[in-house]
């Protein structure tokens, strides 16, 4: 399994907690972590490395470096869970610090270069681009073992799921569908008065929302709902170790945690589509009724010939690929949560922009696509 980024934590003061791997290449962001330290009231620290996963020298010696400028502040350091390996890389170091006792003893280490944050940046993206395909290679490999083996499909989470991101989203799915129904439909009103083409906001409506609006809102719904969600469950249980106990146990996360979510998903989203088509439509129709004096019966006669059954299928198409979107990117940046409550809201965070980012790209990539293919 990849090693965790670098990291301390003083939430429950006075212990310090170190965790992570310790080594060259997971030190990049701790220079701005060590310059950024608030100052501690308590006079006992306890240094805790019980969560440390590797110890280098280079992280022995930014390690020293946080210990140092807190007894430079007059704290007392206790030490407590090194490993007797790492204890003794420890010591090396601060017997070199002792040995320059008239140099600084605290480490200087310079912020990047803008040049250089580009580049820490680039690999940290493609390094969590290629954990992604792992993460979808992994759940993939599931899904075929779950089709080959149905009896290991776990049907109540997964009709658990459906309630949570599937029937309890109809009230705002259908209420923000119905009023961006209702706006596409007055923004379009007065210059189709002025060239007396009316009746041509049926096609307007009818297609836009079918083909576009309504699956990109009710993604981008249910990315900021249940997306963020199945982050922060899963993040939950990262930190408080029950994703490691269900591996003691012999059950497998990506079957337990994983798999109802992404077919709950994939049921669900689709079917709030067409709700937020009807509702959408409906919108709309109102509007045009109020604002143009196309009727009911006009409207419906209009759209029956200017939606295509392409249209709404396209719709629906979108709508399954935004599912699986969603679900991967939310329970893969839960399983990437490690240390404490703040790792939970900052990968529930970032679940949720990636989440409507990828839809977006998506659905731009497919408007290109259809319009190649003349769909």
């Amino acid at each position: 399994m990849p090693m965790n980024a670098a990291a301390f934590s003083m939430n429950a003061l006075p212990n310090l907690a170190f965790s992570g791997a310790w080594v060259t290449s997971k030190l990049f962001d701790m220079a701005e972590k060590i310059h950024g330290m608030p100052r501690i009231a308590e006079l006992n620290i306890i240094a805790d490395g019980s969560e440390i996963e590797a110890l280098d020298m280079s992280g022995a010696w930014v390690m020293h470096s946080v210990l140092n400028r807190l007894s430079t502040q007059g704290k007392t350091i206790t030490y407590k869970g090194f490993k007797p390996e790492f204890a003794e890389r420890l010591e090396i170091v601060a017997h070199e610090f002792n040995r320059h006792a008239n140099a600084s003893r605290d480490i200087k280490i310079t912020p990047p270069s803008w040049l250089e944050q580009i580049g820490i940046t680039a690999t940290k993206a493609l390094k969590e681009a290629k954990d992604l395909l792992s993460f979808v290679g992994e759940v993939s490999l599931m899904i075929v073992a779950s089709i080959i083996n149905p009896s290991r499909i776990r049907w109540r989470p997964i009709l658990y799921n459906i309630r949570e991101a599937g029937f309890n989203a109809i009230p705002i799915v259908g209420v923000l569908a119905f009023l961006l129904g209702v706006v596409v439909a007055y923004q379009s009103a007065d210059q189709l008065r002025n060239y007396g083409a009316n009746i041509f906001v049926v096609d307007l409506i009818g297609i836009s929302m079918l083909r576009e609006f309504a699956p990109l809102i009710a993604a981008v719904i249910i990315a900021g709902r249940s997306g963020s969600a199945y982050a922060a469950q899963i993040g939950t249980m990262s930190v408080t170790e029950e994703i490691d106990a269900m591996r003691v146990l012999g059950i497998v996360p990506m079957e337990m945690l994983v798999l109802p979510k992404l077919i709950g998903m994939v049921i669900s989203l689709p079917l709030l589509t067409v709700w937020a088509d009807m509702l959408g439509i409906f919108g709309g129709m109102l509007t045009a009724k109020t604002q143009l004096d196309v009727s009911f019966v006009d409207f419906i006669g209009r759209l029956v010939k200017a939606v295509e059954m392409t249209t709404y299928t396209v719709g629906l198409g979108k709508a399954f690929v935004f599912a699986i979107i969603i679900t991967m990117i939310g329970c893969f940046q839960g399983f990437r949560t490690h240390g404490g409550a703040d790792s939970v809201g900052r990968q529930t965070t970032r679940s949720v922009v990636q989440s409507i980012f990828l839809v977006i790209v998506a659905d731009a990539l497919f408007s290109v696509l259809f319009s190649i293919l003349k769909i």
